[in-house]
């Protein structure tokens, strides 16, 4: 495993396995076989309503829980502080463990300067290992340092081949923040799994096309969260540590860089509305 350090000094994997649409009932399974892969590290959120499978797979792997990283997010609905303060708690108990490796505001939407309050107040009484945001754009990435007392640790964004979010990475920089890449193999989208350039630099090593991808963004300096519900995937994605991408191939795949989502626009009225309606239920 590859590891890189946060700005409080926490080492996180380079590499874990994400939980998002896993449904409830599958959950625990299917982490516990990600664990038996070798992943170390996990992604859930409280919106994904699957905590519980979570910290079910935890409970009973057997790994030493010093040796497992733990991310999780404070859904829309949960904003504001005395509401995120009380949702940590939950999350606690649904993960089953006296603290969170990494706690996430998932989305810009609602109270998060309240929400974030609670998350540095859960950071103090380490509760939280440490604190940062999910999906925030460079403008609200930049109001929130802005006026806060300790700037988010991590922003977990998409990033992939086809959006390498170069607008944000100085500012992310400038505030010692880690990048960390949700869906970073796209699901797929705009033909990643079978993409040319990426197909050819693969055979080179005897790698798939996402592997390749994965690569890229790990030695990139990004954080990456694949997931699969399939062993064989979970394995494939996880085998990326026999090989790396030389200087001209990484300018290669740089080049694919189309700067859009190939998923949300989160800058449109209608994205914000739909989160904003998350939010009220």
């Amino acid at each position: 495993m590859e590891y890189t350090t946060l700005r409080n000094g926490v080492q996180i994997p380079m590499l874990g396995y994400g939980t998002y649409q896993i449904p409830a009932e599958d959950t625990k399974h299917c982490v516990l076989e990600a664990l038996s892969v070798g992943y170390r590290s996990i992604d859930t959120a409280q919106g994904y309503f699957n905590e519980e499978g979570v910290g079910e797979a935890v409970a009973q792997c057997g790994i030493p829980r010093e040796e497992l990283f733990l991310t999780d997010k404070v859904w829309i609905s949960n904003g504001g502080y005395e509401k995120a303060a009380a949702s940590i708690d939950a999350s606690l108990k649904k993960l089953r463990t006296d603290y969170i490796d990494l706690m996430l505001v998932h989305q810009p939407f609602n109270d998060y300067y309240g929400t974030w309050r609670a998350l540095e107040e859960a950071y103090r009484a380490g509760k939280l290992r440490a604190i940062g945001v999910s999906n925030f754009m460079p403008d609200r990435f930049i109001d929130l340092c802005s006026f806060v007392d300790i700037a988010p640790m991590v922003n977990q964004l998409e990033v992939h081949v086809f959006q390498q979010q170069r607008v944000i990475r100085p500012y992310l920089e400038k505030h010692g923040t880690q990048l960390m890449a949700w869906s970073p193999l796209a699901q797929g989208r705009n033909g990643l799994f079978t993409d040319p350039t990426m197909t050819e630099i693969g055979e080179r090593y005897g790698k798939t096309a996402a592997q390749v991808d994965l690569r890229f963004l790990m030695q990139s300096g990004v954080v990456v969260i694949p997931k699969s519900t399939h062993r064989e995937r979970m394995a494939e994605n996880f085998d990326l540590f026999d090989f790396r991408l030389t200087d001209g191939e990484m300018e290669q795949l740089q080049a694919m860089d189309l700067g859009r989502s190939q998923f949300i626009d989160h800058y449109a009225p209608n994205v914000a509305e739909m989160f904003v309606g998350a939010g009220s239920v």
